[in-house]
């Protein structure tokens, strides 16, 4: 019986520490537990940290020229002239057999280059009414911002006889872009036969047809 009893009281013994010892073991795992979530909300922190930087470094990289209007350095990039950046007027000159002096003024907030070659000038719509070129060198562009003003020469006739086709009105656009020409009206019908232009210019006695 005694021996039973010590029995029974070992393995009661034996119960209490497995119980005592699966405690702690539970305890451990548990704070190992948690202190790994810790971590992982750090790292979690860190990486969400380390986004942003990267986000405001590539935000700043792209507000470099991002306007379009610089050269990726802040100087503003000039354009070509086209016809709708510029005010044409004409007015009759009576030099060199009578000609049509047209003047290009840029317009407001334009600054644009001016190739150095001949305007795009008719009468009409027949290709014996456009001008061709009075010469055959290209002058220097002319830059037209504000107040500078390029002048070139129209010859209407340059034959000396009596041909050619009446017209009432002069079309002037620049040269290669003619999909928005300003039309003149003439105060009275001109004869119109092989036309030329000059060279646009920033002297007006440069632009008088056959002058020299």
């Amino acid at each position: 019986m005694r021996t039973r009893r010590a029995t029974r009281s070992a393995r009661l013994a034996l119960a209490i520490a497995a119980a005592a010892a699966l405690t702690a073991t539970l305890t451990a795992c548990e704070d190992e537990v948690v202190d790994n979530g810790a971590g992982s909300s750090d790292s979690a922190g860190a990486g969400d940290g380390g986004s942003g930087d990267a986000t405001e470094d590539d935000a700043a990289d792209g507000d470099t020229g991002r306007d379009g209007s610089g050269d990726g350095e802040g100087n503003p990039v000039e354009q070509t002239c086209g016809t709708t950046d510029l005010t044409f007027t004409v007015s009759t000159e009576t030099q060199a057999g009578g000609y049509f002096l047209v003047t290009a003024q840029a317009n407001e907030d334009i600054t644009c280059h001016l190739e150095g070659s001949y305007p795009g000038a008719a009468f009409g719509s027949a290709e014996e009414s456009h001008a061709g070129p009075a010469g055959h060198a290209v002058g220097d562009s002319i830059k037209l911002s504000g107040d500078a003003v390029a002048y070139a020469g129209i010859s209407p006739k340059t034959t000396s006889d009596d041909n050619g086709v009446e017209y009432e009105q002069l079309i002037i656009s620049i040269l290669g872009d003619e999909s928005d020409p300003v039309s003149f009206p003439l105060d009275e019908p001109v004869l119109v036969d092989q036309p030329v232009a000059t060279n646009w210019t920033t002297d007006p006695a440069d632009a008088v047809p056959f002058a020299k």
